[in-house]
């Protein structure tokens, strides 16, 4: 089973549920404020994607430049990174969809390709 890991009031995240549901995609839904990925969860997420963990980081949130991660990022190893996405869930991009690829953020042409 996949599972979808949104915020529920935003766009992208609703977006992404819709497409899920006109496609007919299951999946359980977690709310990444309530609960949020684990150290674990998120290298397992980032060996399975084949994205660099830099985009893990949701880059528009207010957290990610309160605390300039922008600069930081450079300087930090896989694990300093990881141990902060940890930290709080809204530091991660979202959507993610877990399942035999890991999708992070929602481009309706990478999903189609990975799901249809």
């Amino acid at each position: 089973m996949r599972t979808f890991i949104c915020y529920p009031t935003c766009s992208t995240c609703k977006k992404a549920e819709k497409w899920l549901k006109d496609h007919h995609v299951q999946y359980e839904k977690r709310d990444i404020s309530i609960d949020h990925p684990t150290y674990e969860e998120l290298k397992e997420w980032h060996n399975k994607s084949d994205r660099p963990l830099t985009k893990f980081f949701n880059t528009s949130g207010k957290k990610y430049r309160e605390l300039n991660l922008k600069e930081q990022l450079k300087t930090m190893s896989e694990e300093e990174m990881l141990r902060l996405l940890a930290s709080d869930g809204m530091l991660v991009k979202r959507p993610v969809l877990t399942g035999k690829k890991i999708l992070v953020g929602f481009r309706e042409e990478e999903w189609e390709e990975a799901l249809l």
